[in-house]
């Protein structure tokens, strides 16, 4: 996924700096970068102060290095930029550029800042702007498509530095020179050579050595790929290598370029299974690849795709990514040359084939991610121990660790998955566990802005496709996770857009849906007279569908806007109707809340005898229903009712008996009980849902 010399092992994360003194040649290169950070710019010739940070462009084909001197560089004048390194790559493995908001975010998400997860481009970017005003930091973008990714990303602080890497000139941002690399001088070359095949075979015989860092144009992939292949095979001669290559380039390979010879003189030589797995990783989404993924494209056992690629490391071919789970990386430069031969060597119905048998492990993976957080009931872990083992995880921990180490390749198999325009059923599964994986290890707030891009993901095919009960579910789903992080009015204009797809799909749930979910955005916004009449729509159709359980919890979210209107003869007969309903249904513990909430209502009417004859037989209720919290929050408001009433005696009664109560109540977490204040606190139907 890089394109970078290597270290004495070969391997090395993308973009991480490189060890001190394992960085070859580009001396020169280096002393002109240090001193293109000190010169003079245009404005400052002119008079005037930088408004933006400096720009370095280390420009070079892929293969050429590029990465690797960036990181040098960077890792050289770190210690001048106190407020950190900040590190992204602004293209796919595939040469797609990668949207500009994902960048933001993911940059400001490394400087801890929160963004709303439903902010476009111009508001993170400027969110990015304002971190980084008052910071003196250093930016690695790497693998730029284009200047207007690189212009949209700049710091407008002169004392930030900014590292860009691109395969040409940037037009566009004024008062930039690239640094343009061609091959590494040949003692380097061959240095990098001598680290994958020792000393010896380079010593006996220096002129090959030479002539085969000649053939490799000084590249170092080439060269890297040259070195992993002598260093599988201790008897082969450097010479006889050098030869091969440049028999290639006469015989009508010269319009390759020495990466791409090397690597098919690589690929054919490897054994039928592993030249196959070898190609199919140009499926891997966002070019990460893990044994389970290996596995599957391939259709072979999970420890033997982590042997085959366990030895692409030792070839070169892959990089071993640091990372909690097994997990390593498809060198950019070569993602080209595999997707051309996956496309000449084997047939589209195979790589169709392939890619649906990654996308299902996945589906498979994530559905035990989830599964391992929810074993509080038998059913749940029988469900889980019937999984096969091969896609189990140990623990919550595992799994939860293998969620985040995965989560780039997670998303992009998401983006895969409907790439083709389409949402049929593998995607929808793969986009339904992803989501709940996510709620069950992180939780909606943290996950929000990683949700908002999956139900993105659905609605933007759901539009082209003209799909509208999925247009209303992804809107919703949009809705929500507006209205849990505080965008009410972006939630709002949601809900309505999904009323009218729902409409149009004829869907009376997903219609009914948004029009409660119109109300509560409204119930938010403090305007409870709309928030009452959505309510009550939403309420006309449940009544007209016979849906006796939403109808009593609708009457409840009817009854809370009138009590917070102030309409209290309105809102006591839909409590009265919420508790009815709930009672035929069967909900005793429900029932005894609407009845505390009548007798909410009824205190702030001014009718406090009304108020403790209904909460008196909303105890008796939650007595029924065997619920000691709920019991001992409805004996503090009957204590607290006696008091305003002028009976502390009996207050105290009511009150002993509700810490009685909670005293033998263990706390969730199993140690101290909670306060009588929180614990106690009673929720009105409404809220509960």
């Amino acid at each position: 996924m890089t394109d970078q010399a290597v270290d004495e092992d070969g391997v090395r994360q993308s973009g991480e700096p490189a060890a001190e003194g394992h960085f070859l040649g580009r001396t020169r290169e280096l002393k002109e970068l240090r001193a293109d950070i000190e010169r003079a710019g245009l404005d400052t010739l002119s008079g005037r102060k930088a408004p933006r940070a400096r720009v370095l462009l280390i420009a070079g084909r892929p293969g050429s290095g590029r990465t690797a001197l960036a990181a040098e560089l960077v890792r050289q004048v770190a210690d001048g930029y106190p407020d950190g390194v900040l590190r992204a790559r602004l293209s796919e493995p595939d040469g797609t550029a990668v949207p500009v908001e994902r960048t933001a975010r993911e940059l400001l998400a490394a400087l801890d800042v929160t963004a709303p997860p439903g902010a476009g481009e111009d508001e993170l970017t400027e969110a990015l702007r304002t971190a980084l005003a008052d910071r003196r930091a250093l930016l690695l973008l790497d693998d730029a498509a284009g200047a207007e990714q690189v212009d949209a990303l700049l710091p407008e602080a002169p004392d930030c530095l900014v590292v860009a890497v691109s395969a040409g000139p940037l037009t566009g941002i004024p008062d930039v020179r690239p640094c343009t690399l061609g091959g590494l001088d040949t003692k380097s070359a061959v240095e990098l050579l001598t680290r994958y095949t020792g000393s010896v075979r380079i010593t006996v015989d220096p002129r090959s050595a030479e002539s085969l860092a000649e053939a490799c144009q000084g590249r170092p992939a080439a060269l890297t790929l040259a070195g992993g292949w002598l260093a599988t095979r201790p008897q082969a001669a450097v010479s006889d290598l050098a030869k091969r290559l440049r028999a290639d380039a006469d015989d009508g390979g010269a319009d390759a370029g020495p990466p791409d010879r090397v690597f098919r003189l690589v690929h054919d030589q490897l054994p039928g299974q592993a030249a196959r797995i070898l190609r199919l990783l140009c499926l891997a989404p966002a070019g990460l690849v893990d044994p389970h993924t290996a596995s599957a494209l391939a259709g072979c056992s999970v420890g033997a795709a982590r042997a085959t690629l366990d030895d692409f490391v030792a070839l070169g071919l892959l990089h071993a990514v640091e990372s909690p789970v097994p997990q390593y990386e498809v060198p950019g430069c070569l993602h080209p040359m595999l997707r051309s031969l996956a496309e000449t060597r084997d047939r589209p119905g195979e790589l169709q084939l392939a890619r649906a048998r990654m996308l299902e492990r996945t589906v498979r993976l994530l559905q035990a991610c989830r599964a391992v957080t929810e074993t509080d009931s038998p059913e749940a872990r029988e469900k889980l121990a019937a999984m096969p083992r091969e896609v189990r995880f140990p623990s919550p921990r595992a799994a939860a660790d293998w969620l985040t180490a995965r989560r780039p390749a997670l998303l992009a198999a998401a983006r895969l998955a409907v790439a083709d325009g389409e949402l049929d059923t593998l995607a929808r599964r793969l986009l339904s566990q992803l989501v709940r994986a996510m709620v069950a290890h992180h939780g909606t707030q943290a996950a929000a802005a990683d949700l908002y891009g999956v139900h993105k993901l659905v609605l933007d095919v759901a539009r082209r496709r003209g799909l509208h009960r999925e247009q209303a579910a992804a809107l919703l789903n949009l809705g929500d996770v507006d209205a849990r992080t505080g965008r009410t009015k972006a939630a709002l204009a949601r809900y309505r857009a999904a009323l009218e797809a729902g409409r149009e799909a004829k869907d009376p749930y997903a219609t009914g849906r948004a029009m409660e979910s119109v109300g509560g955005a409204y119930l938010e916004l403090a305007d409870y007279d709309r928030a009452a009449d959505w309510f009550g729509r939403a309420l006309a159709l449940c009544l007209a569908r016979d849906e006796r359980a939403e109808a009593a919890r609708l009457y409840g979210r009817t009854a809370t806007a009138h009590t917070y209107a102030g309409r209290y003869g309105e809102a006591l007969r839909s409590w009265r109707a919420a508790a009815a309903g709930y009672r035929r249904n069967g909900e005793i513990a429900a029932h005894a809340r609407a009845l505390s909430e009548v007798a909410r209502v009824q205190e702030y009417a001014g009718r406090p005898e009304e108020s403790l004859r209904t909460c008196q037989e909303a105890v008796e209720w939650a007595r029924r229903a065997d619920d000691a919290r709920l019991l001992a929050a409805l004996q503090l408001r009957v204590a607290d009712t006696l008091e305003r009433m002028g009976d502390p005696a009996a207050a105290r009664l009511h009150r002993a008996a509700a810490e009685r109560m909670l005293a033998e109540e263990p706390s969730e977490s199993g140690t101290e009980p909670e306060s009588a204040e929180k614990a106690c606190e009673i929720r009105s139907a409404s809220d509960e849902d």
